[in-house]
C-alpha cells in the first residue's frame, strides 16, 4: 500500500465538493474568493457535475460545478508545476459536456448553449511560482499563431509559501487557509521522517489530525472524517464505500 500521489486532489474535492455535510458551502466560500461575489447557499444552485464513469473510467478530475444554471467551474489542485493543464482541463471540460448536452442536439440548426466554462488549479508545491499565472492551450500548438483559432485560459493561483495568510483568495476564504495550514503540517511531519512503512505513514497522518483538530484547523471536519482522511492519504478514496 503506498502514498496516493493524488492525496491532495481526493481531499481537496471531498472538502470543497464532495463532503455531504459541508462541501457545497465550502465550494461557494471559495468560489465567492476567486469571483469577489457574496452568493448565499440558500439562494444558490448547485449542482456537482462528474464524468461518466461507465463511459471514461480512466478519466477524473477533481471539482466541476455547475452553479446557477451558468457556470462550470472546474478546480485542480496540485503540488508540481504541470503546463499541460489547459489540455487536461479541455478534456474534462468536453466529457462533461456529454452529460449535459442531448447527443444529437449538435446536428441541427439550432444552436446548441451550454454553461460556460472556467478553469483553475490551485499550487502549493515548493517550485517558485508567480501569485497568479496564466497557462494557454495555445503554448502548445506546434505552429504558433498571433490570435489563436482556439484557446483554453487556465488561472494558476498559487496558495504556497510561509505568507499564504496575505493571498488576496486565502484572505477571503478561510476554509482554504485552514485547508493549506493542514497540508503545511502534513509537509512538515513527512519532512521529519520520511515513512518507509505503512504503519509509520498512519502515524504521521494521525499526528497531523490531531495537531490540526487542537488547533482548531479542519477541526470540525476532521473530527467527523478522520479515517476517512487518513484513507485519502494511503490509497485512492473511493467516496461511496
Amino acid at each position: 500500500l503506498s502514498d496516493n500521489r493524488e492525496i491532495k486532489s481526493s481531499l481537496f474535492a471531498d472538502l470543497f465538493a464532495d463532503d455531504e455535510l459541508d462541501g457545497k458551502k465550502n465550494f461557494l466560500s471559495l468560489y465567492n474568493a476567486i469571483h469577489g461575489t457574496n452568493l448565499k447557499l440558500e439562494e444558490t444552485r448547485l449542482e456537482r457535475k462528474l464524468i461518466p464513469q461507465s463511459v471514461f473510467r480512466s478519466i477524473n478530475n477533481d471539482i466541476s460545478m455547475l452553479v446557477n444554471n451558468r457556470l462550470v467551474v472546474f478546480i485542480e489542485h496540485q503540488s508540481t508545476i504541470n503546463n499541460n493543464m489547459p489540455l487536461r482541463l479541455l478534456e474534462y471540460f468536453v466529457h462533461i459536456l456529454y452529460g449535459i448536452i442531448e447527443p444529437k442536439s449538435k446536428y441541427k440548426k439550432k444552436l446548441v448553449e451550454f454553461p460556460t466554462p472556467e478553469f483553475y488549479v490551485f499550487y502549493n508545491g515548493k517550485e517558485p511560482m508567480e501569485q497568479e499565472t496564466i497557462l494557454k492551450l495555445s503554448d502548445s500548438f506546434m505552429e504558433k499563431q498571433d490570435e489563436p483559432f482556439c484557446e483554453v485560459l487556465v488561472k494558476v493561483k498559487n496558495i504556497g509559501g510561509k505568507e499564504i495568510e496575505k493571498l488576496p483568495v486565502i484572505k477571503k476564504c478561510s476554509i482554504l487557509k485552514e485547508y493549506c495550514e493542514f497540508m503545511e503540517m502534513i509537509f512538515k511531519l513527512q519532512t521529519e521522517k520520511l515513512p518507509e512503512q505503512k504503519e509509520d505513514k498512519i502515524s504521521i497522518y494521525e499526528t497531523a489530525v490531531r495537531q490540526a483538530i487542537d488547533q482548531g484547523i479542519l477541526s470540525e471536519y476532521l473530527k467527523r472524517k478522520s479515517t476517512e482522511v487518513i484513507n485519502m492519504f494511503l490509497d485512492p478514496y473511493d467516496y461511496d464505500m
